[in-house]
């Protein structure tokens, strides 16, 4: 029963040597061990090798086995269903299938060679778990008999500890050639990077269970204030306290912990701050113009505009800031950026077809998968980019939505997660992404489940209907639309009032006001009608509410009850805020 690297040995394809007590005693321990990011980087290099012909990466049976198992493990356990890199790749193996149910690159080859190349391609099959491999998976492990391949990592001692797995892991980080990537040549490249993300992902799953759960208090929630509805005035009087404090906290036009300005609060800030009506004071401008400066800096060769992370959200963020000072200096910057936008969508140009289930989706840039969150971050920057109203891009993000929005009429998403089938609802909400949401899942009493819709994400969905060309009487927006003026609330992110934990319907509150504000002004519309029959002036409301929670003390916002999403920090509370009364503002 031999492990994955010896079995690459015996087929013939180099391997990182296992470390030695000696290299890992040189290997600094952390406390704090950030294994995601650089294997998520591992994961969108060898993306880049795979052939889009063939599917297979380096022409072979074993690297394409061993890379298939590095997105099968990684902390986001890509299968099939995610896309040609994974799906094209399988398809690649069960193609090198013999009669005798062996996977080998040469069905000629001494049956020593193909039964090594075999047991490969089962670990492979194996972690990917995948209903459409079943058959092939099955017809392997007969023609192997009894004897079956070993999964466990030979760099992974049966008893060790916590602190060796962070030492193990540092040196693997160590030997990087370049982030997210470990080659000694231009050969052993792939085999290597993959091989190390099966090791650190390995590390990181033992890492959280030595662990053990994280014991999660209870929230120590506190209902919102009370609210009336309120004017322009007082709307724009809020949005300039606001504007006060996010000036007040500036380091010369960069926003960040002091002395490690961030882009991406940086970028909405910058966005934020010029909701204030020109002629602006003095200072704000001054603040504005270095910030937009500073972004236009940190632009890539590829068009992108960020700081390390985040490429679609930060580069979608600055181009809105850039776009909304209307400088000339800055159209070439934006023209460059707006061209990576339209690169990261996932389209024919990576292999996608409109069958595979993100197509037309937009993600973070680290994770393969796309999400509405991130899409619709980059839909309204094209927007603001100039991109014309009728482009493909916005065609094809129609099809991502349709798979979001809990709608069976037009979702045809239908995903086997073991004995459960997750399909779409009937409620007209969105979730998060095709067959997920962050509010959880509804089970219907066939078995079924369905992505809990929530109110953030269903907005999300309208505005980039909106941005998408779709009209008002299209039976898609109005299932949207009847799910939010259904849903109607200031008081809660509604969805999430399910959950266990009393502080998960606060979570992404100001992010929720913020979409709703987007998306019900691009929609043209000035009142929604709830259940009740009440009609509610929503901008009139919305400001009254964002007025409501401003900190009396020094003119910020705070999600107090719910620090996720980066909401318990008070520049981007603020932003969020001064947004959404931007675009709620009263008429």
């Amino acid at each position: 029963m031999l492990p994955v690297f010896l079995s690459l040995v015996l087929v013939g394809a180099p391997v990182a040597v296992p470390l030695t007590a000696h290299s890992v005693a040189q290997a600094p321990a952390t406390q704090e061990l950030n294994l995601s990011d650089p294997i998520r980087a591992a994961v969108r290099w060898l993306r880049t090798k795979q052939d889009p012909v063939t599917g297979a990466y380096d022409a072979s049976v074993a690297t394409t086995a061993l890379a298939l198992r590095a997105f099968a493990t990684c902390p986001d356990r890509y299968r099939s269903v995610d896309g040609p890199f994974v799906r094209k790749a399988v398809e690649f193996l069960i193609s090198k299938q013999g009669a005798d149910g062996l996977i080998a690159d040469d069905a000629r080859a001494d049956k020593a060679q193909r039964e090594s190349s075999t047991r490969v391609a089962i670990e492979a099959l194996v972690a990917l778990g995948d209903p459409d491999s079943k058959a092939a998976l099955g017809k392997a492990l007969a023609a192997l008999g009894s004897e079956q391949p070993s999964s466990r990592d030979p760099r992974i001692p049966a008893d060790v500890t916590p602190k060796d797995l962070q030492r193990i892991a540092q040196q693997i980080l160590a030997e990087q050639t370049l982030p997210g990537r470990w080659e000694k040549n231009a050969s052993t490249a792939v085999v290597l990077t993959a091989a190390n993300v099966i090791t650190l992902s390995e590390i990181e799953r033992l890492l959280k269970k030595a662990s053990g759960a994280p014991a999660v208090a209870p929230a120590d929630v506190v209902a919102l204030p009370k609210f009336t509805s309120t004017d322009r005035a007082s709307a724009l009087k809020a949005l300039q306290r606001g504007a006060e404090f996010l000036a007040r906290t500036s380091e010369g036009g960069k926003w960040g912990a002091p002395g490690k300005p961030d882009a991406g609060l940086t970028a909405m800030v910058l966005g934020a701050l010029q909701s204030v009506p020109t002629p602006r004071p003095e200072e704000q401008q001054k603040l504005i113009d270095q910030g937009l400066a500073w972004l236009a800096t940190l632009q890539k060769p590829d068009g992108s505009i960020h700081d390390g992370k985040l490429a679609n959200y930060i580069t979608s963020a600055s181009i809105m800031a850039l776009a909304r000072s209307n400088d000339a200096r800055w159209k070439p910057v934006i023209a460059k950026a707006q061209a990576f936008l339209i690169t990261l969508q996932a389209d024919e140009g990576e292999g996608y077809s409109e069958g595979d289930m993100y197509y037309g989706g937009i993600g973070y840039g680290s994770s393969e998968r796309p999400d509405l969150s991130n899409l619709q971050m980059a839909l309204e920057a094209l927007a603001s980019s100039g991109l014309e109203p009728n482009a493909p891009t916005y065609k094809k993000a129609l099809k991502f939505l349709e798979r979001c929005q809990n709608r069976s009429e037009s979702n045809d998403i239908k995903i086997q997660d073991g004995d459960v089938l997750i399909q779409a609802g009937n409620d007209g909400g969105s979730g998060y992404l095709p067959g997920d949401s962050k509010a959880g899942f509804v089970e219907l009493a066939s078995g079924v489940k369905v992505p809990r819709s929530y109110g953030s994400m269903t907005y999300a969905l309208l505005k980039c209907m909106v941005f998408a060309g779709v009209s008002k009487d299209d039976p898609r927006l109005k299932a949207a639309f009847e799910w939010v003026s259904a849903n109607y609330t200031l008081d809660v992110n509604p969805g999430f009032e399910t959950t266990k934990d009393p502080g998960a319907p606060y979570q992404g509150l100001y992010y929720y006001f913020h979409t709703m504000a987007q998306a019900l002004s691009n929609l043209g519309v000035d009142t929604l009608v709830d259940p009740s029959g009440t009609s509610h002036a929503w901008r009139a409301e919305l400001c009254g509410r964002m007025v409501a929670m401003q900190s009396k003390v020094d003119g910020s916002w705070t999600n107090q009850n719910a620090p996720r999403w980066m909401e318990g920090n008070p520049l981007l509370g603020t932003a969020y805020a001064l947004l959404t009364l931007d675009a709620a503002m009263p008429r």
